[in-house]
């Protein structure tokens, strides 16, 4: 146990995005009126207690379309995450006569009309995300034939595209702000016509939680980051935070904390990815508590106002009640 005082650091913003609060809002009001089953496509949000917690509302999840009885069940409403998808499981879902209400976050739909724009002019996409993230598999889908993925500056080497005037670059809207800009600085110097979105793709949620590590990790021990693993913007607090030199660990929840990690820190920053549910912040301080004397000290950066309008499928007296 402790015998000296231990400040917790509590960078701001954190948890929730205004992306996923309306994913997760979707999905509980279409339980709350459907009336048939609500089957959601992927994980809504890429966290494990929010899937668990919808599920025990009811919500069945599914990795794909094809996992649905076909023909479906009556009533039976799909939901597709906020990470969005390609036209080619919209055309599926419309092939088999699905109720879908699409949970994209807005975001992630600007790049999607960012990738066809581009598309339709015949230039040539570039793509900077992690392989096999859905987000990333899903902005690949929209122009598949005109679009190739990178996601290192290692990797614009390798690149084969046919000239520098019809060259653009797109962004996975949760990756690390400084990595990305060397990705686009290198292709930026092979392809000096390099086309641009009008403004950055990475999310402002992405930026802001990002800013408010750096905010924090200088007077930080240690960086707890509350997200699962499969969170692309919990991954790169964790990687940032290390890059600045700090120790960080990546938790689920409180009890993933390692007492080890804390054994020599005066001060612990505490953080979580935007699909993190803001209570497991107040568990994780808890728990630090029960070790011995501690001061929270939040650290805010900006607060965050951004709200979303609900999916356009929801009725119009589902849409009243979510405002």
């Amino acid at each position: 146990m402790m015998s000296e005082t231990t400040t917790v650091l509590l960078a701001s913003p954190r948890s929730y995005c205004a992306g996923v609060e309306r994913a997760i809002e979707t999905v509980e009001r279409a339980l709350a009126h459907a009336r048939g089953p609500v089957f959601v496509r992927k994980q809504i949000v890429h966290n494990s207690h929010v899937v668990a917690t919808l599920e025990a509302r009811g919500a069945i999840f599914v990795e794909e379309l094809a996992d649905i009885p076909d023909p479906a069940p009556e009533d039976a409403t799909v939901v597709f995450s906020a990470h969005g998808v390609s036209p080619a499981v919209r055309a599926e879902a419309d092939r088999r006569g699905l109720t879908v209400i699409d949970a994209t976050c807005p975001l992630v739909r600007k790049v999607h009309h960012e990738a066809e724009r581009f598309a339709r002019r015949g230039d040539r996409i570039v793509l900077i995300g992690h392989a096999g993230h859905e987000e990333a598999v899903g902005t690949l889908g929209v122009a598949p034939d005109a679009t190739v993925l990178v996601e290192t500056a290692e990797d614009v080497a390798s690149l084969e595209l046919p000239d520098d005037s019809g060259v653009a670059v797109l962004t996975q809207t949760t990756l690390a702000l400084d990595e990305t800009t060397t990705v686009i600085e290198a292709l930026r110097a092979r392809y000096p016509g390099l086309k641009e979105p009008p403004s950055e793709d990475i999310c402002y949620a992405t930026t802001n939680r990002q800013n408010a590590v750096r905010a924090v990790v200088d007077d930080a021990d240690v960086l707890l980051v509350i997200g699962s693993r499969n969170s692309s913007n919990s991954q790169r607090l964790v990687e940032l935070a290390r890059r600045s030199g700090t120790a960080a660990y990546l938790i689920d929840n409180a009890g993933d904390i390692d007492q080890a990690w804390l054994e020599d820190a005066e001060t612990i920053g505490v953080t979580a990815g935007a699909s993190t549910p803001p209570e497991l912040v107040g568990q994780v301080v808890e728990q630090l508590r029960a070790r011995g004397p501690v001061v929270v000290v939040e650290r805010e950066i900006t607060t965050e106002t951004m709200r979303f309008a609900p999916p356009r499928q929801l009725p119009i007296a589902r849409q009243e009640e979510m405002s």
